[in-house]
């Protein structure tokens, strides 16, 4: 088995090893374990560590059967003495989340009695799944203890219990675990298994912050950022404010009396443009005549509910089949109707002959085709009259 340094320091950067095997692995590159390593492998809701082993990329790391398989992108030698090194940016970071989710989780468990009951850590974002509803105020007041925490700096112990020790032991766990138990201990805030990496002080945290609260699954979906992602979304937040002023006119604290404005002139506007339609809508029907068999109508100026409006003011001229087919992009989208006539097969004929797709009622089928203008008039006039 792979002698697991991670866990005896987990600031370990670099350090010394010996190839025991490397094997090709489709799609993979090659999978190589060593005597030794720092590398932590995917666990714990963690993806394993990424880096190099003496020059060679790292582009994950697993564990099978206590070995601890490292991913490369080209061969290594059996026996051969090596160097390896993590990507440290990337591990501190993952240690910076995972941290932090521990106090949000314990925080959770010991306020409302919940469980974590899924966790994901990737390089974007930390999602862990709390068992029962939190409001944004709730979670408001967990997000300010969870940072009260930081600025305490308390150390994270870890803690390797006995089985007899563990009978009279409290800690939180999602699974049941076989072998030895590793508790990450967080005085005041957490007790939980864990396999994975931790800071050693909560302190290196920096700040820990909630940018997504959702229901899910009958519990709620916390999206959380700390360290320096929390540091990035409060600049790319700062960037957008400072972006949306600009276009608003508006000092950023008056952003929100800002929006809302812009939001009553669109919805006054969107009224308006509905009131001038219905009066188009009206002056199109009127320039049919009444009475005809077919009227057949090409438009740009309408939306979806506006032809099908159309087409039913026509109808109610007594006009017997009525099609509407309003550009969009290179094709069309249509609507036909009648009070009369059964227009399914007419629907059916138009797809087959302009590849096109859509169906309906007997009083009313809609679809989208492709076609000129004028082959669509002559085929759905043939159509019709046939």
């Amino acid at each position: 088995m792979t002698e697991k340094l991670f866990y005896e320091d987990a600031y370990r950067k670099e350090f010394d090893a010996r190839v025991l095997s490397c094997r090709p692995v489709p799609e993979k590159g090659y999978e190589v374990v060593l005597d030794r390593t720092a590398f932590f492998p995917e666990g714990g809701g963690q993806y394993g560590d990424v880096g190099e082993i003496s020059g060679v990329r790292v582009s994950d790391t697993q564990e099978k059967d206590g070995d601890v398989i490292h991913y490369t992108s080209e061969p290594l030698q059996e026996g051969a003495a090596v160097t390896g090194k993590i990507d440290w940016e990337i591990r501190f970071s993952r240690m910076q989340q995972h941290t932090a989710e521990h106090i949000l989780s314990g925080l959770a468990h010991s306020i409302f009695g919940y469980q974590n009951v899924g966790f994901h850590l990737s390089d974007e974002i930390c999602t862990m799944d709390f068992s029962g509803p939190v409001t944004k105020e709730e979670m408001e007041e967990i997000e300010k203890r969870a940072n009260e925490a930081v600025y305490k700096n308390i150390e994270v112990n870890v803690l390797c219990p006995s089985r007899e020790e563990l009978k009279n032991f409290e800690y939180r766990s999602k699974i049941e675990i076989e072998g030895q138990v590793r508790i990450i201990q967080i005085p005041g805030y957490d007790t939980c298994a864990c396999c994975a990496p931790h800071l050693k002080r909560t302190g290196e945290i920096g700040q820990i912050k909630v940018i997504g609260l959702m229901n899910y699954k009958g519990g709620v979906r916390v999206t959380m950022v700390s360290g320096n992602r929390a540091l990035c979304d409060h600049e790319k937040r700062e960037k957008d404010m400072k972006e949306i002023s600009k276009l608003l006119s508006a000092k950023e604290w008056e952003l929100p009396e800002a929006v809302q404005k812009l939001k009553d002139d669109m919805e006054r506007q969107k009224s308006e443009v509905l009131s001038l339609q219905r009066k188009l809508i009206t002056y199109k029907a009127a320039e049919v005549p009444a009475g005809q068999k077919l009227a057949c109508l090409f438009e740009k100026d309408l939306d979806g509910t506006g032809i099908r409006e159309l087409m039913n003011q026509v109808l109610e001229n007594h006009v017997t089949v009525c099609g509407v087919f309003l550009q969009k992009g290179e094709g069309w989208q249509y609507v036909v109707g009648s009070r009369e006539k059964d227009v399914r097969e007419i629907g059916k004929k138009l797809n087959e002959r302009f590849h096109g797709r859509g169906g309906g009622k007997p009083e009313m089928i809609q679809g989208s085709l492709q076609g000129r203008p004028e082959d669509i008039k002559s085929f759905f006039e043939e159509t019709v009259n046939g």
